[in-house]
């Protein structure tokens, strides 16, 4: 049985987030403008990351918030005719890019808990249609620990940044387990530590709302995957995310740099890792 204490220790670190994040989407652009996480130059910032200039410019307007940390629809290898899942899609970026991958007989859809940030992504449903003339995205309010998802219904799991910002990881990883078909697939990029975080930067709130704070070891990742009964887990580092965003002088980076010790790069303690998993047969 999960403890009173346990659960409101959940409950606080999801309004934390979720209050961070409408702060995102209520700005309508880039959250360094709430010194959070992402860029000032989003487009910038998701070519570096490995997104086409095609894919970009057909997205509607306000999708690309600058909120990634990798490219999971391209490491996922998509195929139309899928069902792809994205746990916290935001404005709906990863979602509509996947919807154009999957094609007229494929779907993707979009979880996040952000209230407004659902809002946005299906304002910009209409957008995508008339761009794209495809209808096969939609956006449902849910927390990614409890996927509003059936069982083996989905055959892709992407996510762009979200899953560190979980106060209960292993049951997102269970989650996703669950919502795949068998054979079904993992595409996720995260931020992860390659070592622990000083104690300075887990208390601030802009850490743990820019994907930092809330981020574990990279063996803990493989850890929770595996226990969650995942298979074919494969973890890639990517450090030049947290180069990008170091020359862009993004300001929780700057922040962070403040606190680490003497001589230490944010690339020592951070990386950007992708992670792909299969569910068995």
């Amino acid at each position: 049985m999960v403890s009173r204490e346990l659960t409101n220790q959940t409950e606080a670190i999801h309004e934390k987030v979720r209050e961070g994040y409408t702060q995102i989407a209520r700005s309508g652009g880039s959250c360094c403008a709430s010194s959070c996480c992402g860029s000032s130059a989003p487009d910038q910032l998701a070519t570096s990351v490995g997104y086409t200039e095609e894919e970009l410019a057909a997205l509607p307007e306000g999708a690309n918030m600058g909120l990634s940390c990798g490219n999971p629809t391209a490491m996922a290898s998509l195929w139309p005719g899928e069902v792809v899942l994205d746990l916290g899609s935001g404005g709906g970026f990863d979602v509509f890019i996947a919807g154009q991958k999957v094609g007229p007989t494929g779907r993707a859809i979009g979880v996040d808990m952000t209230p407004e940030m659902v809002s946005k992504a299906r304002q910009n449903i209409t957008a995508y249609r008339e761009r794209t003339g495809l209808d096969n995205v939609e956006f449902r309010l849910g927390e990614i620990e409890h996927l509003p998802v059936g069982d083996s219904s989905v055959d892709v799991v992407i996510s762009n940044c979200v899953i560190n910002l979980s106060p209960t990881k292993p049951q997102v990883w269970r989650e996703i387990a669950r919502a795949l078909k068998p054979g079904g697939r993992v595409a996720v990029s995260d931020l992860a530590l390659l070592r622990p975080l000083p104690d300075a930067v887990l208390q601030m709130v802009e850490a743990l709302v820019g994907c930092v704070a809330g981020a574990v070891l990279v063996d803990q990742t493989q850890q929770m995957a595996e226990a969650a009964g995942l298979v074919d887990i494969v973890l890639t580092p990517k450090p030049e995310y947290l180069e990008s965003m170091a020359h862009w002088n993004d300001p929780l980076y700057r922040i962070i740099v403040q606190h680490l010790p003497a001589g230490t790069k944010p690339g020592d303690v951070i990386t950007s890792l992708y992670v792909s998993a299969r569910k068995p047969h």
